[in-house]
Formats: structure tokens, sequence, C-alpha cells
């Protein structure tokens, strides 16, 4: 498959937090995190389980409120509206669990989406099978499918852990992909993959529902001396 860059609909228009919290009951998650994803382009939210970068995904996407701060999406205050109204106007989120119906068979979930599984062609051989019974790198194939689609018009496409389980050829094709779409696209990550080094990207490093780092690949590895 060509790695062509894939046309979306425009107009393409940052999406922002500014100061952002999330409690989750008497726990706070987040703690007035700010940042700017643009679009098009590739933002990467770093961090260890817990660091709050799922939570960060969340708020962006709608599936979780904001107890203070706001989201910016087209340069509108978007806090209030919700998740399905946001999928509507073009943010699909990827989440790290659950992304496929596994009762459905692959074709099933695709259709579903309106998506189709050329990105990937390993799903071909897959495609009567009930997407329960597929590997974790499979499901997440399946699941990425819907965002890399372009009959699906994403303008925003968050992304957590979206090559969890994939072999280190499937992964390296899957950033090939992300990076190609013309959408602003937010990856959430423990690490920065080797493969997104080379090119233009912003990093937003979490640490206990904060940000601790903010700046470009180039200077998130010139902070460590032993990044490759």
């Amino acid at each position: 498959m060509t790695l062509a860059r894939i046309s979306r609909l425009p107009p393409l228009s940052p999406l922002s937090l500014r100061h952002a919290r999330v409690r989750y009951g008497p726990l706070e998650a987040l703690h007035g995190v700010s940042l700017t994803a643009p679009a098009p382009g590739l933002t990467v939210l770093l961090g260890r389980n817990g660091s709050g970068r799922t939570t960060t995904l969340r708020a962006l996407a709608g599936v979780v409120p904001l107890s203070g701060g706001a989201v910016v999406w087209d340069g509108t205050d978007v806090t209030g509206m919700p998740a399905f109204e946001r999928a509507r106007r073009g943010l699909c989120l990827v989440p790290d669990r659950r992304a496929v119906f596994g009762s459905l068979t692959v074709r099933e979930n695709l259709d579903l989406a309106s998506a189709d599984h050329t990105f990937y062609p390993h799903l071909e051989t897959l495609l009567a099978r009930r997407a329960g019974t597929l590997s974790g790198g499979e499901q997440r194939m399946v699941a990425l499918c819907r965002a890399l689609s372009t009959s699906t018009q994403a303008r925003v496409v968050l992304a957590d852990e979206p090559t969890r389980g994939m072999s280190p050829a499937a992964a390296a094709h899957t950033y090939e992909l992300l990076a190609s779409l013309d959408a602003c696209v937010v990856l959430a990550e423990q690490r920065l993959p080797p493969v997104l080094l080379g090119r233009r990207a912003f990093v937003y490093e979490l640490s206990r529902g904060a940000v601790v780092f903010a700046g470009e690949t180039g200077e998130w590895a010139a902070r460590r001396p032993g990044t490759p």
C-alpha cells in the first residue's frame, strides 16, 4: 500500500487543553494540564502508567468531564460538548481497551465504521473471524482501520498505545500510517517510539497528572543522551 498522505476534510484547527483538571471521585488525575496539538500534525503524550496520559486523551474526547479548565477545538470552547457530538464532528478515539466488538466478525466491525482492511493486508484472512478471538495486536489493527479510513473523514485521531501487541514490523507500519494522516493526531505512549525520532512531532511528558516537559522530538531526545 502506498503511504501517500491521506486527505481529510478542511479546515483543520488545533485541539487544546487549557488548565484542565479531572477528578475520579476524591482523587484528582489531572492537575491543570495545558497542551496544544497542531492540525495537521503529530503529538505524543508520554508517561508511565498513572501519569495521566490516558485521562488526557479521554478529556480531549469528552469521555470524562473536566472539573476545571477547558477543551478548545476550532477556536471554540467545546468543554460541554458530549463525546458523541465530537465524534460526529470528526474526532476519532482509539482507546486502549474494548476498541472492537468482540462478538462481531472483523468484517462486521469494519462495516459498522465504514472502514476497510487495506491498511493492514494481514486482516484479509481474518475477516470472517470473531474480533474477540484475535490477538491483541490484531484487534488494534481492526480498531485503527476506523481512524485511518478516508470514509470516516477524521479530523482528530486520538490513539492510546496504538501498537501494543503488534510485531515490530506492524508497529513501524502503523506509525507511518498515522504520521501520513492530514489530521490532528495525538498518541499516548509509555516511551517515544524510535521510528518517530526522525519525524517532526510535539512531545508532552506527563508525571502524576502534570506536564513536566513540552517540546519537539529533537529537544526531548537531546535531554536523554542514550536515546537511539
